[in-house]
């Protein structure tokens, strides 16, 4: 039999061994809570790293795509008339590119039933109209049009470039065509004086900002426009030409609107061709 110091060191021994295990028991809860806890934590963490990672590296999707213009090309703007802007006077042959090129000088040849008349355009000034008069020309968009404005007094300008002013005699629509798209003005010569002297060929417009279309006028006397007006080219042929037609005098149809009239010297134009830039 064992005595009774015994038996109390073996309850002892018992409650001991019972207090450690709850102990070791507790801890492990405490281990796992912690550990179950930390892995929250990185998950967290690497959601948040995920999300980041997404916003900075794929918010791409969202932006617009405005790759900047190659070395030596501008950025041109051509807006497209809208269905109820186009009369039987428009002509449409296209868009020209909205990149284009900024550099060379372009000869430009106007044959006409008189003779040729040529002028010098230089792309470095006016890459957007040089690029609109080119696509024209490919297109044979002026071909058998006539000059169908001339003005002799207060400025002294041949206008053409009206797709629809063609045939035997004037239509009350002629100076009214033009392309299916419009362009801003560009090269206005706000610091010259005159803006238009003898020589120059410049665009015509209706008046607002952004209405240059195809139409040309051909300055064959100093001329005190205001400088509102997209400087094309310079002539450097065939001003004999535009004089002996100004020295016919016009028919005084525009007198009482934009001046002057219809030649009375009849100027067809067969074709008009723009070379590649040069330099």
């Amino acid at each position: 039999m064992t005595s009774t110091r015994e038996r109390q060191r073996a309850a002892a021994r018992a409650r001991l061994e019972k207090e450690m295990a709850e102990r070791a028991g507790k801890a492990r809860k405490r281990r796992q809570t912690q550990a179950i806890v930390s892995a929250a934590a990185v998950l967290v963490l690497v959601v948040a790293g995920t999300v980041w990672l997404a916003t900075t590296l794929g918010g791409d999707d969202d932006k617009t795509d405005t790759a900047a213009p190659a070395a030596g090309a501008s950025e041109c703007v051509y807006n497209e008339l809208p269905a109820d802007q186009r009369s039987p006077q428009i002509k449409d042959v296209g868009l020209p590119s909205n990149q284009q090129s900024a550099t060379g000088v372009q000869t430009m040849t106007i044959t006409t039933n008189l003779g040729p008349i040529t002028a010098k355009v230089d792309r470095s000034l006016v890459p957007c109209t040089a690029g609109a008069f080119t696509l024209l020309a490919d297109k044979n968009f002026f071909d058998n049009s006539k000059c169908h404005r001339l003005v002799t007094e207060g400025i002294k300008v041949l206008q053409c470039g009206d797709p629809s002013a063609t045939g035997k005699g004037w239509r009350d629509t002629d100076g009214t065509g033009g392309p299916s798209f419009r362009l801003p003005e560009e090269n206005l010569p706000t610091d010259k004086r005159p803006p238009y002297p003898e020589g120059v060929i410049a665009m015509a417009n209706s008046g607002q900002p952004g209405s240059t279309g195809s139409q040309f006028f051909i300055v064959y006397g100093d001329s005190p426009l205001d400088p509102a007006y997209t400087v094309l080219g310079s002539v450097t042929g065939g001003m004999d030409i535009v004089k002996d037609v100004a020295k016919a005098g016009d028919d005084g149809a525009f007198a009482q609107q934009a001046g002057g009239g219809h030649p009375k010297k009849e100027v067809v134009i067969s074709d008009l061709t723009m070379s590649p830039p040069q330099g």
